[in-house]
């Protein structure tokens, strides 16, 4: 895992400290990334943030985070019950999580990483239904997933799942949750250039890794691994999309949840992303690229803008073939990923679903519409392919 040089572009956008504590504050308990962070505990870290430098923000987030698995590990020792260590586990791997939020881009945050892991491992025990982790070996190194079956349900088909950038296999568990709801197993796993995952994004053959998945779950007998489904987040949408092309035959139906597969990787839309725009973003259009760039093994703007187009599924001649069923979800005002792009999808080749939120930005989430709902709708296809 490689911490990259983070010297900034003319013209790129951080949000200024003041900025940044008051946008901590009101997503607190609320919004990405800090959806499952006590508020008390948000205001703790803000109250101790002297600036944005990636090592102390990493420094002040494990500081809480470590400080929950030592009282875990405590109450462990004492007896506690299992939902009481999950709990307080979660909490320290929330925090440690938001330490090394976007992704591990300085020595700092790439701690943050390895606390985020153990700490999760260590409330994976708990968890409700089992959690398998999963070590595949894979080209010398290995491949890590968590696997999750539906109670009670004989030979279940599989939803595998990933997020982009920032959201990684840990962070997965409530989707996770609504698939387990209907019926169907959780595979999560993470995308090239992500958490574990030892290939790079910008590896030529990096689907090969689901590959490996996609061979693993037949060997499998407490599931169906001829019925499964995959559903890709974010910057790692774009795997999911082209996976409904190369693997059509082996996928019963793929999820491009706010992703990218032509438009999204060519200079015209980039740049504005990368500087004036991701407003969405928590620092700013700045940690965007800084995050992608981590995931493609680039360190400049302008190297990433020399290699983005290379992945257009468009210049690759994948669009006109036939695919696995695709659904396409998105807003119509992401700033992160084009919903042109899921026009494009359905421009060529055979039929495709969408779902396109008007008011909708990153991922769909919408004022007033409950994100939980949006997941919903996309389990909810997902299990209409699998289950016929």
């Amino acid at each position: 895992m490689n911490v990259q040089d983070t010297k900034r572009p003319a013209g790129v956008r951080e949000r200024p400290l003041e900025e940044v504590k008051a946008e901590i504050l009101r997503r607190a308990g609320k919004h990405n990334p800090f959806d499952e962070i006590r508020p008390e505990d948000a205001r703790r870290v803000v109250d101790a943030l002297k600036s944005l430098d990636r090592d102390h923000w990493a420094e002040e987030w494990c500081r809480i985070g470590l400080a929950y698995e030592e009282n875990a590990d405590a109450r462990a020792k004492a007896g506690a019950g299992g939902a009481e260590l999950e709990e307080l586990y979660m909490l320290g791997f929330d925090a440690c999580r938001v330490g090394r939020y976007p992704a591990p881009i300085s020595p700092g945050q790439l701690a943050a990483f390895q606390h985020s892991l153990r700490i999760f491992r260590k409330a994976s025990k708990f968890l409700d239904p089992k959690l398998e982790i999963i070590e595949l070996p894979f080209e010398g190194k290995k491949l890590v997933g968590y696997l999750q079956l539906p109670p009670g349900v004989a030979k279940p088909p599989v939803v595998m799942h990933w997020g982009g950038v920032d959201g990684w296999k840990e962070d997965r568990l409530h989707a996770s949750g609504l698939i387990l709801n209907e019926g169907l197993a959780s595979l999560t796993i993470d995308m090239p250039g992500s958490g574990e995952n030892p290939v790079g994004y910008r590896d030529p053959s990096a689907e090969r890794t689901y590959f490996a998945w996609l061979d693993y779950v037949l060997t499998r007998s407490e599931i169906d691994g001829k019925r499964i489904g995959v559903w890709g987040g974010s910057f790692g949408a774009y795997w999911a999309a082209r996976l409904a092309f190369v693997a059509a035959d082996r996928i019963k139906g793929a999820v491009f949840h706010g992703g990218s597969v032509h438009y999204g990787f060519q200079k015209e839309w980039l740049v504005p992303a990368f500087t004036t725009g991701g407003a969405t973003y928590l620092f700013g259009a700045q940690s965007l690229l800084d995050a992608r760039g981590r995931a493609m093994g680039t360190k400049t703007l302008e190297e990433f803008l020399e290699v983005a187009p290379a992945f257009s599924l468009k210049t690759m001649g994948l669009l006109d073939k036939p695919s696995a069923p695709l659904l396409g979800v998105n807003g119509k005002l992401d700033d992160q990923a084009p919903v042109d792009d899921i026009y494009l999808l359905m421009e060529h080749g055979n039929p495709k679903s969408a779902r396109v939120y008007p008011e909708g930005h990153h991922m769909g989430r919408t004022p007033g519409i409950p994100y939980s709902d949006i997941l919903k709708g996309i389990v909810g296809w997902l299990k209409g392919q699998l289950v016929r």
